[in-house]
């Protein structure tokens, strides 16, 4: 019995270690999901591909894996203040004439998404006491 238990448990891990990340699945990334399966990407970063894409490449990719700007969606502010905060702490150098085009790219491919998950808030509610 306490060896069919063992089984069981081990097969149930196995197939629970397949199963898709909740977070690749929620509603706020569905917008994102929908509208990145109709854009090419690039093969070697699973970015996008667009005319600034080697910019980017030569940019961000030197430094961390793209999957970095994959999982994160900012405002152009956003990551400005991203690119700011890598040059303060980590000695990004000086993007000059490219940081332009590096953050249009960014703002256009991977800047936050317009799905909400929730509802409207309620108007004119009228509440009313339960009675015990």
């Amino acid at each position: 019995m306490k060896l069919l238990l063992i089984f069981l448990t081990s097969i149930g891990i196995f197939l629970f270690s397949f199963t898709p990340n909740v977070n690749e699945l929620s509603p706020e990334r569905s917008f994102a999901v929908m509208q990145s399966d109709t854009l090419k990407k690039d093969k070697e970063t699973g970015l996008v591909t667009d005319e600034n894409l080697y910019l980017v490449k030569a940019q961000c990719t030197n430094c961390h894996n793209s999957k970095l700007i994959l999982n994160n969606r900012f405002t152009r502010d956003g990551w400005k203040q991203k690119i700011r905060w890598m040059q303060q702490n980590h000695n990004l150098w000086d993007l000059g004439e490219t940081e332009k085009p590096v953050l249009d790219y960014l703002e256009k491919h991977y800047g936050p998404t317009i799905a909400s998950t929730r509802r409207a808030p309620l108007k004119n509610v009228k509440w009313y006491k339960l009675e015990q």
